[in-house]
């Protein structure tokens, strides 16, 4: 075979309805194309390339974004040789098929997840040098030109945008902080997570604890902006919450006092003449940060237990709502608060108690 030999016939048909014109040697071999074959195309000049070891691009031009991600994920996860016919029906009689998903054990992560799960702080997959991909711990993989290996002990249930499999934001952060030194990157990348409404913080500051990152400095500061960020949408979303479904007007941010007495904790919401007390629940995020600083979180833990059992004893109806509940079931909360409020008729007056800003 010489420069001026084009391949059979027979695979370049097939190649044609390829994924995205990447394929791997193995997947080649389905098709025909032998690694002789391979390597004439990928001569110099010629009209394929080698992009990544064994993953090759079947078009002599700069790969797109959607090839570099495609070509990272067939490096670095187990891919069956023959792809997966298209347009195979999810049951009988359903009318969507399923999307072909050949790669396994393999996420992309990092700022090019973040950048596909439509971040617009995270800069765009054609400025990127390097893809992070997630992989098993136990895999023999190592970082080669744009594909950015990273491990982890167990693969995260993956959401697929645009046909790729790609970590959740949370992990996904985590992995992007981890090599960012910027400290004003890494708090637009974590303020636009809670703000944008991507995740609650709790879920984040869990996810950079459990990768070591509450040492470095530049992270807590981005973790302290993130937990306020966090729960200033959290109390805008309770005014809202009160408004839109009709709830009498309590006093906000309080303090409650027994008369003469000692200090009996701080509230978000409170209606006197019901006697019901509304806390929003911020505990978990916060004591996962504090966590990462060596701080007795079961003594936080028992602090805001007796808190809400000394509310209780003196009558007070507490309701807790977390910032979640507060995002993904308003109504429900929203009922919640009612009930406790209609069945206040129904209890013993509660303690006298001194109402004060805080």
């Amino acid at each position: 075979m010489n420069h001026n030999t084009p391949l059979p016939p027979h695979p370049l048909r097939h190649l044609s309805h390829t994924q995205r014109r990447v394929l791997t040697a193995a997947q080649l071999r389905t098709h025909g194309v032998t690694a002789a074959d391979t390597n004439e195309q990928c001569r110099p000049g010629g009209p394929w390339q080698q992009i990544l070891p064994g993953v090759f691009l079947l078009h002599p031009g700069p790969p797109t974004s959607e090839e570099r991600l495609h070509a990272v994920l067939l490096f670095a996860g187990r891919t069956p040789a023959r792809e997966p016919a298209p347009g195979i029906p999810v049951q009988p009689g359903a009318e969507e098929p399923h999307a072909p998903r050949p790669y396994a054990d393999a996420l992309i992560t990092g700022l090019a997840a973040l950048t596909l799960h439509g971040f617009t702080s995270s800069p765009p997959l054609t400025s990127l040098d390097k893809i992070d991909v997630l992989v098993p711990r136990l895999r023999r993989l190592r970082s080669h030109g744009c594909a950015h290996i990273v491990r982890t002990p167990s693969l995260p249930a993956p959401s697929y945008l645009t046909g790729v499999p790609v970590a959740p934001v949370p992990r996904a952060l985590a992995d992007a902080v981890a090599e960012l030194s910027d400290a004003g990157a890494v708090r637009r990348l974590l303020t636009e997570a809670v703000r944008a409404g991507h995740c609650e913080p709790a879920s984040v500051v869990g996810e950079l604890t459990q990768a070591r990152l509450l040492s470095r400095p530049h992270v807590v500061d981005a973790v302290d902006s993130l937990l306020a960020e966090g729960r200033a949408i959290a109390e805008d979303r309770l005014y809202r919450m009160v408004r839109e479904y009709g709830l009498p007007d309590p006093v906000w941010n309080v303090d409650l006092h027994l008369p003469g007495g000692p200090h009996l904790g701080g509230l978000d919401a409170y209606w006197p003449e019901q006697a019901v007390a509304m806390e929003l629940d911020t505990r978990a995020p916060w004591q996962e940060h504090r966590q990462g600083h060596g701080h007795d979180d079961d003594a936080l833990w028992s602090e805001y237990a007796r808190k809400r059992e000394h509310l209780e004893r003196l009558g007070i109806t507490v309701v807790h709502i977390t910032p979640r509940k507060l995002r993904e079931a308003m109504e429900q909360q929203a009922a919640v608060v009612r009930t406790a409020l209609m069945a206040a008729n129904d209890r013993d007056p509660a303690a006298y108690v001194v109402v004060l800003p805080r």
